[in-house]
């Protein structure tokens, strides 16, 4: 497989989106890239595909840049390229959930690596005993191509739903370790946040989120695919195009 998808977020202040868009949609033009990169005042979010080379260029010119120079990309492979072309936008939120207090930027939450989380769920507890509940913060579309077995599901049809969610749900995380996932750390990021900010304890986004975990492990714990949001539709547990997609 010839085809390199990377996907990167990051958390930052950004107050030259207009220039900052031109620069990198140069760029990719430039090297023929295909995907996205959405812009906001918050930070950058990008999923793009093409060779081994281009995409090192693309992350060359990146890394010019001094706050982006600690994006390190999460990669998979593919046969094709997985976009039909290429967007550069700019949004009010790289991910939208409507709770404009809510700035990574300012301090993350406590995150947990995928080896951690996966001897976690092995030994049916977290390092001091407590009992450990997944939260996926993904769209109900999202969490039927797969999910980690007996994680908390709320169908939710968009991420602006899962304050309320919580909200109405919090009696079910007292005493016990929650870590929140998504597909690649940005949703559950500003979950475990949110979380936080309602005075809830022992709350960790999954660092890097599923595409990360099955990266990073051998898959244990995690039942189906895994949905991306290109061609590919999903991808399995080696991170390669799922059965029955296009890609």
């Amino acid at each position: 497989m010839s085809i390199v998808n990377i996907s990167a977020y990051k958390f930052i202040s950004l107050d030259d989106l207009p220039a900052l868009r031109e620069r990198l949609l140069a760029r990719c033009e430039a090297l023929a890239l295909k995907g996205t990169i959405l812009l906001a005042p918050e930070g950058i979010n990008l999923f793009l595909a093409g060779s081994r080379a281009q995409i090192d260029g693309f992350m060359a010119t990146l890394h010019d840049d001094p706050r982006f120079v600690d994006i390190v990309p999460k990669e998979s492979l593919s046969d094709d390229v997985p976009f039909g072309r290429l967007r550069v936008r700019i949004k009010r939120e790289i991910i939208t959930m409507r709770l404009p207090a809510i700035r990574p930027e300012g301090g993350r939450a406590p995150a947990v690596d995928a080896p951690t989380l996966q001897r976690w769920l092995d030994q049916g507890h977290d390092d001091e005993g407590r009992e450990v509940v997944l939260l996926d913060t993904r769209n109900d579309y999202e969490t039927d191509a797969g999910k980690f077995t007996q994680a908390v599901d709320y169908r939710l049809a968009s991420f602006t739903g899962f304050p309320a969610a919580i909200a109405a749900d919090r009696e079910r995380y007292e005493g016990k370790t929650v870590v929140s996932y998504c597909t690649g750390g940005i949703r559950c990021e500003k979950a475990a946040l949110h979380m936080h900010g309602l005075g809830m304890e022992h709350v960790y986004q999954l660092d890097g989120g599923i595409l990360k975990y099955l990266e990073q492990t051998n898959g244990t714990h995690w039942q189906g695919n895994c949905f991306v949001f290109d061609g590919r539709g999903a991808v399995d547990k080696q991170l390669l195009p799922a059965p029955g997609t296009d890609a």
